[in-house]
């Protein structure tokens, strides 16, 4: 399994949670039983290949963070769609925007660049072209302003 299916199952699983208002564990848990996983890949093929263990510790950390700085994403989110609040934006480009903050935020090994430019390449299988550049303004300006942000503390 590549990155980039760990990444879109990532994205899945939290929407999952954002819509069912369950606890990131159970979830996971339930997700990753293997019979379960088998009867997705039937359905979508995302589902394809179980994810090894290095791509389970990935999406297991990231649906995790997601899930535990949920409150901190939105407020990110918010400051940064400019005119929208949290509650109008779809659950899909949410979740694909929490994933990605918190790749930007806690993974040293994806850089900004490739976050962003991921989350827009999922976005587009989800979502109509508007939705796809509102993510990204949202991430790009997220960005910017953490980087702005830096080089005041220097």
């Amino acid at each position: 399994m590549t990155r980039t299916a760990a990444r879109e199952l990532a994205v899945q699983l939290s929407f999952s949670l954002a819509i069912n208002e369950l606890f990131a564990d159970e979830t996971l848990e339930h997700f990753f039983e293997k019979e379960y996983f088998e009867t997705l890949a039937k359905e979508n093929e995302a589902f394809a290949e179980y994810p090894d263990k290095k791509q389970m510790e990935y999406i297991k950390r990231l649906v995790t963070l997601v899930y535990e700085q949920r409150v901190q994403l939105d407020a990110y989110i918010s400051t940064h769609a400019k005119g929208w609040k949290v509650e109008r934006i779809s659950k899909t480009a949410t979740a694909i925007i929490r994933c990605a903050m918190c790749e930007i935020l806690h993974f040293d090994d994806v850089p900004a660049a490739v976050a962003i430019n991921e989350a827009v390449e999922i976005a587009k299988g989800y979502e109509d072209e508007e939705v796809v550049a509102f993510i990204n303004g949202i991430l790009g300006s997220f960005v910017r302003s953490m980087d702005n942000a830096d080089n005041k503390e220097d």
